[in-house]
This record gives C-alpha cells, sequence and structure tokens, in this order.
C-alpha cells in the first residue's frame, strides 16, 4: 500500500494478482508443445513455385488481385458513410499468394518484356 500526495491510499493488490510469482514459474516449467499447421505443406508448395511459362504467369496475374476486392467504401448521395475494410489478409495464404503474383509479373516483365501495366 503507498500514501499519494493528497493521503488516499493506494491498493495495488486489487490490481496484481498473489500468484503472478507462482504462476509465472509454473510456465516456465511446461514444456512448449509444438503447434501443428495443416497449411504449411501447401506454403512452402506456393513459395517453391518457379514460374517459367508465359501462358501460366498470366493466368497468375490476373487471377490474383493487385488489391483486395472486398475493400469498399459505402457511399450515400455521394458522401461516405461506412468503410469495408480489406479482408484479404484474414487469409492464411495470403502472403504465399501476394509473392506468387509478384514472381509472375516479374517473370513476364523481366524474361518476357511484356508491358504488365494491365495487370496493376
Amino acid at each position: 500500500m503507498l500514501k499519494s500526495s493528497n493521503n488516499q491510499r493506494i491498493v495495488f493488490s486489487a490490481f496484481v494478482p498473489s500468484e503472478l510469482g507462482t504462476q509465472q514459474k509454473v510456465n516456465q516449467n511446461q514444456v512448449a508443445q509444438p503447434k501443428i499447421d495443416l497449411l504449411q505443406p501447401l506454403r512452402c508448395k506456393l513459395d517453391s513455385l518457379e514460374i517459367q511459362n508465359r501462358k501460366l504467369a498470366r493466368l497468375i496475374a490476373k487471377m490474383i488481385p493487385a488489391q483486395c476486392p472486398f475493400e469498399r467504401d459505402i457511399l450515400l448521395f455521394g458522401r461516405k458513410i461506412a468503410h469495408i475494410p480489406p479482408m484479404c489478409k484474414l487469409n492464411p495464404l495470403y502472403d504465399e499468394l501476394v509473392g506468387l503474383r509478384f514472381r509472375a509479373l516479374c517473370y513476364l516483365a523481366d524474361v518476357c518484356g511484356e508491358d504488365i501495366q494491365s495487370y496493376c
């Protein structure tokens, strides 16, 4: 217990549980169990996929959108009344798909010499 400058008592025990010290010791003694990631093989497959075909690169660039298609501004009489945030980052394979699209665009631009501005 501490006293503040205006002689009011401040009680910390209400905010900090008394078992905190023993709880930390129990957590340190527990063995960390590995989490099973069911999507890891698919992630590895997408990351290791090499683009070596112009048709495949075009298909990937067209199928994977440049920005989230679910993000919207809701307008009423020309005024924005609501915003729906992008939900693509909730996709557990989002980073791998964006990387795959980037590799496809790089292949089209660097190897094939195509203008990729139409895919953006």
